[in-house]
């Protein structure tokens, strides 16, 4: 499938480099009732809709191993293992040396029921002096869309609050979307998770 004709380029950067610590075993690797993976359902959206899809894994992974397609761009660096906060960071300093977009959605590994349309919605909002987060019934969720001005600022987390710092720091940047869409909240922490998950 053919990316969509945007005005300016925005890219994917998906998060993958966590330990699962709290699931208790790796659950990108989980398999849902169509035979995919949650990380390879998580990533079919991006990557239908995106021509760049940046893939944040842990230093000794590869595409490969975990069965995903080949033409996904890698990020692995030795600090993501510490929290969020350093694979967004590895994310931004690559975007910002090795892409032209003005835009990236940032995506979470274990969120596969993010509608198209939603992502649609989201990227129609996108500039490179905003930043976009979606919610649903009053509650934000993923993916986040920050504009290349907000890229540095990325590039410079660490520890495990994910971009909290960044928004916190420019909230008149920040436009609220609201969706109809639940599937921007439900991620899989638990085991409880993955069972309301997987019986949808």
């Amino acid at each position: 499938m053919q990316p969509n004709l945007l005005p300016y380029p925005i890219a994917a950067l998906m998060l993958a480099a966590g330990y699962s610590r709290r699931f208790g075993a790796d659950k990108r690797r989980l398999e849902l009732d169509d035979g995919r993976s949650l990380l390879a359902a998580s990533l079919a959206l991006p990557c239908s809709m995106l021509e760049e899809v940046w893939l944040v894994l842990r230093p000794d992974e590869t595409v490969t191993a975990l069965g995903l397609p080949a033409n996904i761009r890698l990020v692995q660096h030795p600090t993501t293992e510490q929290g969020m906060g350093h694979s967004l960071a590895a994310g931004a300093e690559r975007l910002l040396a090795e892409s032209r977009a003005d835009a990236v959605a940032i995506f979470l590994a274990d969120m596969p029921h993010i509608r198209r349309d939603t992502l649609e919605t989201l990227l129609a909002y996108a500039s490179a002096d905003n930043i976009v987060l979606p919610s649903y019934q009053g509650k934000r969720g993923h993916p986040v869309l920050f504009g290349r001005d907000f890229w540095p600022q990325l590039a410079a987390l660490s520890g495990d609050a994910g971009a909290k710092p960044v928004l916190q720091q420019n909230p008149e940047a920040m436009r609220i979307v609201e969706l109809d869409d639940p599937g921007i909240l439900q991620d899989v922490d638990t085991q409880q998770d993955w069972q309301c998950l997987s019986t949808r």
